[in-house]
C-alpha cells in the first residue's frame, strides 16, 4: 500500500525538504552542570532546522536549510556542521560585521549567533537550557529577505517551519506565513512544529494568534502533549505520571480530533508523547491522525527507555514521519519511522541525529517484536 499524500515530483525538484528556522551553537558541559562546568562540547541545533539535518542524515534526502547567521566563526562553525550533514547551506543569510551593507552589524556583537548551553540532566535533576538568543541573527529576518516564489518555483517537495522561529523575532512570523503561503502557491507539502517555548514567547495569548494562522496555511502541525495547550489553547484531559502512556493516548486522540475540525486544511496531524521518569529514564509513544480517514495510527509504546539526551527526540520523530512519507511509506508505516527516530536520537548527545536509515528500521522491528537490544561484534 502507498503513501495517500502526493508530492512534487523528485525529478522536478530541487530539495526534498527545506527547513526555515533558527540555528544556535550548543556548548554541552556534558555530565557536569553548567555552573561547575571547566571543558564542553561544541554541537549545533534549532528546533526547525533539525528535520532537515535528519532527512539528509538518517535518510539520505536532499535537503537545505533557510536562516541567518554572522559571519564569524561562530557561524562558520555551524555552516560546517550542517555540511558535514549533507545539509545544503547556500540559501543561508550571512550579516557581515563591517556594518555595510542591508545584511550586517557591527564587531561587537551587537547582533550574533545564538548560542545556548544546555547540561542534560542526571536521575532526578532535569535537563536545563540557558539562551543567548535575544539579539541572534535569525530574530533580524523579515519579509523581502527571501524571494519564496523564486525558491519555490525551482522546486522543492516539504517545506517546515515552527512556532520557535514565527516567535524570536518581531517580523519572524510575518516572514515564515510569507513562506508558507508561497510554498502552498507551489504545491509544496508544508510542515509546522508548535514547539512551544515559554523562554521565547511567555505571553501565551501571542504564540496562539501566531501558531493558529501559520497552521491554517499548512498540511500537517505536529506538537507534544502540552503543545497543543501552549501553542494553540486546546485543553486535554489531565493525565497522571503513573497512568500508562495509553492512556496518553486515549486523551489527545480527542484533542486531535477537535484541531482537525477547526483547520479543515491540515492532512495529519502528530503528537510524540514523552513521560519522564527521570532525567535519564523515559516511556515514548507517538500518534498520527489522518483527517481524512478519521484514523489515529498509534506507533508502538516504549517503556523504560534508557536516554542520553532529551534534546531533538520531537524534531526527529517530525523528521521521521516527513522522510517516511516522502519515501512512499503510507501514515501508519510513517508513525513508526518516527517513534523509531526520535527515540534513538535521544540515545544520542547533541541536539542532531546520528542516526542511519538501518538504524531506525532495525528498531523499528525490535519493537514491533518485543525483542531485546544484542551486542553487534
Amino acid at each position: 500500500m502507498a503513501s495517500t499524500f502526493t508530492f512534487n515530483s523528485v525529478e522536478d525538484t530541487k530539495f526534498d525538504i527545506v527547513a526555515l528556522g533558527e540555528v544556535m551553537m550548543r556548548i554541552d558541559p556534558g555530565d557536569v552542570p553548567t555552573a561547575r562546568a571547566r571543558d564542553a562540547r561544541i554541537w549545533h541545533g534549532g528546533g526547525e532546522t533539525n528535520v532537515a539535518e535528519g532527512g539528509a542524515y538518517a535518510f539520505g534526502l536532499r535537503t537545505g536549510v533557510v536562516t541567518a547567521l554572522v559571519d564569524d566563526g561562530i557561524g562558520r562553525n555551524i555552516e560546517n556542521q550542517l555540511k558535514e550533514a549533507g545539509v545544503d547551506t547556500s540559501n543561508i543569510i550571512w550579516f557581515n560585521n563591517q556594518g555595510k551593507g542591508e545584511h550586517s552589524t557591527d564587531g561587537k556583537g551587537t547582533l550574533h549567533n545564538g548560542i545556548n548551553f544546555t547540561w542534560r540532566g542526571k536521575g532526578v535533576i532535569p535537563s536545563m537550557t540557558e539562551y543567548y538568543r535575544a539579539h541572534a541573527a535569525a530574530t533580524a529576518l523579515k519579509p523581502g529577505d527571501v524571494d519564496w516564489d523564486k525558491m519555490f518555483s525551482e522546486g522543492v517537495r516539504w517545506f517546515h517551519t515552527g512556532g520557535i522561529f514565527t516567535l524570536i523575532g518581531p517580523k519572524t512570523a510575518d516572514f515564515a506565513l510569507d513562506a508558507l503561503k508561497a510554498a502552498g502557491k507551489n504545491g509544496v507539502f508544508r510542515s509546522y512544529d508548535l514547539n512551544y517555548r515559554s523562554k521565547v514567547e511567555p505571553n501565551k495569548d501571542r504564540a496562539r494568534e501566531i501558531n493558529r494562522e501559520a497552521i491554517a496555511n499548512a498540511e500537517f502541525v505536529v506538537g507534544n502533549q502540552g503543545d497543543f495547550s501552549d501553542a494553540l489553547g486546546y485543553d486535554t484531559r489531565k493525565v497522571g505520571k503513573d497512568e500508562p502512556m495509553e492512556s496518553f493516548m486515549e486523551a489527545y486522540t480527542d484533542t486531535l480530533r477537535k484541531v482537525a475540525k477547526d483547520f479543515p486544511n491540515l492532512k495529519i496531524i502528530g503528537t510524540q508523547l514523552r513521560s519522564a521518569r527521570s532525567a535519564d529514564l523515559i516511556n515514548w509513544g507517538a500518534v498520527l491522525y489522518d483527517t481524512a480517514e478519521d484514523k489515529i495510527f498509534q506507533a508502538v509504546v516504549r517503556n523504560d527507555v534508557q536516554i542520553s539526551d532529551r534534546t531533538g527526540g520531537g524534531d526527529s520523530f517530525c523528521n521521521g514521519v516527513a522522510s517516511a512519507l516522502m519515501l512512499g511509506k503510507t501514515t501508519e508505516e510513517a508513525v513508526d519511522y518516527g517513534a523509531a527516530h526520535g527515540a534513538i536520537v535521544q540515545e544520542f548527545p547533541g541536539d542532531t541525529t546520528m542516526a542511519t536509515l538501518s538504524m531506525i528500521e532495525k528498531e523499528i522491528k525490535r519493537a514491533k517484536t518485543g525483542g531485546g537490544v544484542s551486542a553487534l561484534r
